[in-house]
């Protein structure tokens, strides 16, 4: 049997090292920026998913992920327009559109965009009231989507949503808060009260008006208030009698 030649042993070694070096395979959320020679190759350079065939040495591929990303932004300390010190935290939902942006256009897209975040995050709360971080969240949260989104742009990335997820407020503004809402509860338990007595008056009022147009009416309500003192079986029972009633056998004689 005749033995094969060294040289095309290491000949077939540089052919499979060569077509190993050259074969990539991406997933469907990948894609691949290619440059060759240092350049970008025609179609943007973008290749993907599925088998992609690179020329060695000369072509180089940078994998970029197109699924969402969920960023936490760290705790920023903040003072609002109303001069109160809070700390507050975030997250950031985003993905890349344009891979070949997000790789030319910023040196590492994620970085800039949890840095840009941040700084957005203390200008646009620094911006606003307490009450309104507190009442006005789905507003704000919007806005901040909105300037991200728009300064992110060129780095061919898409910022779809922007949560606050938490405000840490001082004990002495949560005492004071807490004091605020009990104070309001105070005045609002007062009002109904108020308000009860208020139309209770007013129902009372009309029924005297009932009561005075209709003489036979008071007789009536009379002998009503003495079957309920009845039926609650008391040892003494008061029998409230019309003063002018009486008035017959009060008189002197001779007058």
């Amino acid at each position: 049997m005749e033995q094969v030649p060294v040289y095309t042993i290491v000949i077939i070694l540089f052919v499979v090292l060569v077509l190993a070096n050259s074969i990539r395979i991406l997933r469907e959320y990948e894609r691949g920026v290619v440059f060759r020679l240092g350049r970008l190759t025609s179609n943007n350079g973008v290749k993907g998913p599925g088998l992609i065939f690179l020329v060695p040495v000369i072509d180089k591929m940078v994998k970029v992920s197109l699924r969402t990303v969920v960023m936490d932004v760290p705790s920023q300390d903040i003072i609002t327009q109303d001069n109160v010190s809070v700390k507050v935290n975030a997250v950031v939902y985003l993905r890349v559109v344009e891979p070949e942006k997000a790789i030319i256009g910023v040196e590492n897209y994620l970085i800039a965009t949890s840095q840009f975040s941040q700084t957005t995050l203390r200008s646009v709360l620094g911006q606003s009231e307490l009450d309104d971080l507190l009442s006005q969240r789905e507003k704000i949260n919007h806005k901040l989507q909105q300037i991200i989104d728009a300064n992110t742009e060129p780095w061919g990335v898409k910022v779809t949503n922007v949560e606050v997820k938490q405000i840490d407020l001082p004990q002495e503004m949560q005492r004071a808060m807490a004091k605020q809402a009990e104070a309001e509860r105070e005045r609002r338990s007062k009002i109904i009260a108020a308000e009860g007595e208020f139309q209770a008056a007013q129902r009372l009022a009309d029924a005297a008006k009932v009561l005075s147009n209709e003489s036979s009416a008071i007789t009536l309500r009379y002998l009503q208030t003495l079957r309920e003192i009845a039926t609650e079986k008391n040892s003494t029972t008061i029998f409230p009698v019309p003063i002018d009633l009486l008035r017959p056998f009060l008189k002197q004689p001779g007058q």
